[in-house]
């Protein structure tokens, strides 16, 4: 009887791995989890971009805002920068997270498409990166006041995502209801 099994042993295997790819194949890619959600953000003490000066968690306490990562190499950060220069506009605190970058380039990335950042953090190294479990860019976090990550998207910000996710949570965040 032991013979026989050997030959069902390879049909075996090949349905645990497709029952994996299955399941793999349908979770949801924006849903990555957060280890970071209603916990403080890590402390950290890093350049602004194209300064001296450091910047730290401390920075970005007072106020509801978003932390943005984004890069130079990274094609959907340009696919979302005119969109974040619109709610910054609209007075949408936003803190830019450059992440694994070049300095120059970044620096000429937003003199040429604008800059809708409060302020730049370099993180030349990722380790700010590492520390908030960033998997890739672009990743936007929303912080309360207190320095609180309270939501984490990954990928693009677009009109979509801030209307029927970012901006209502910004406003309970602020104080601000769901109103226009």
């Amino acid at each position: 009887m032991a013979p026989r099994l050997k030959l069902f042993l390879p049909l075996i295997l090949f349905v645990v791995l497709a029952a994996f790819l299955f399941r793999g194949l349908s979770l949801d890619p924006q849903a990555l989890p957060s280890a970071l959600i209603d916990r403080p953000l890590p402390e950290f003490s890093l350049p602004v971009l194209g300064q001296e000066r450091l910047i730290g968690k401390g920075d970005l306490i007072g106020e509801a805002a978003l932390l943005n990562v984004w890069a130079t190499w990274c094609v959907s950060c340009r696919v979302e920068h005119p969109y974040l220069l619109q709610i910054a506009q609209e007075g949408v605190p936003i803190y830019g997270l450059n992440y694994k970058d070049d300095d120059a380039a970044a620096a000429r990335w937003l003199a040429d498409l604008g800059d809708p950042y409060r302020a730049n953090i370099a993180d030349r190294e990722g380790s700010l990166g590492l520390d908030l479990g960033v998997y890739g860019a672009p990743e936007t976090y929303l912080v309360d006041a207190e320095g609180v990550v309270r939501y984490r998207h990954v990928g693009v910000v677009d009109e979509r995502v801030w209307q029927t996710i970012l901006q209502p949570l910004y406003r309970e965040l602020t104080g601000q209801g769901s109103g226009g």
